[in-house]
């Protein structure tokens, strides 16, 4: 049996920006880390007012870990010249939760469609090659309710797994809400579920 993959590739900053030129055609490249379509927006937004007088902004995101979804844009371009190539660095890199974009000033010559896709490809790259890529695992949340009698049991456990508590509510009674790697996920939660007076849910934050 395959053992389950529970981990992802992305950025965790802005990439510095990054140029790549052709001809004269200037060609601005991007990496941002985003989570949501609305994301996506503003940074496109925000690039087009740095760069009011540009021609293009072609870009490529995917988001998602275990089921991922893309968008790929080539805002003007001829079909598949742009979006296409970025989106394919994307995969590349392996990374996902990324938006890259690049941002092209036309210099007068033509590339033809085989030197847009090059530019855009290399534009794409370079703004990965500018990011820091980092590791992550998918992780699962689950609540815990439980009483102050049982605060020790639940302590020793967290400590024992290497657990991380990312919220807690100490009122009348006691609640965590942990995370806990994908592959550890059912064992962590029988644990908690074979514990006398501990209520344990699967939670989505």
């Amino acid at each position: 049996m395959s053992e389950q993959k529970d981990t992802y590739k992305t950025i965790t900053k802005a990439s510095e920006e990054t140029l790549f030129k052709d001809r004269n055609s200037k060609f601005f490249g991007y990496a941002y880390p985003v989570f949501t379509e609305e994301d996506v927006k503003e940074r496109l937004e925000e690039l087009r007012k740095l760069h009011h007088s540009a021609r293009h902004f072609c870009y490529a995101w995917q988001l998602g870990t275990e089921s991922t979804r893309f968008r790929a844009n080539d805002d003007g371009e001829p079909s598949n010249s742009a979006g296409m190539p970025i989106y394919g660095q994307i995969q590349a890199f392996e990374v996902t939760n990324v938006l890259i974009v690049s941002v092209r000033y036309f210099g007068g010559t033509k590339l033809g469609v085989g030197g847009l896709i090059n530019a855009y490809r290399t534009s794409a790259q370079l703004a990965l090659e500018a990011s820091e890529i980092v590791e992550k695992t998918i992780n699962i949340d689950y609540k815990l309710s439980f009483e102050y009698d049982m605060m020790n049991k639940v302590q020793r456990i967290i400590k024992e797994r290497n657990l991380d508590i990312i919220n807690q509510k100490l009122e009348l009674g006691c609640e965590y809400i942990i995370s806990v790697r994908k592959k550890e996920a059912q064992t962590v939660f029988e644990v908690f579920e074979n514990l006398f007076k501990v209520e344990i849910e699967e939670i989505e934050l």
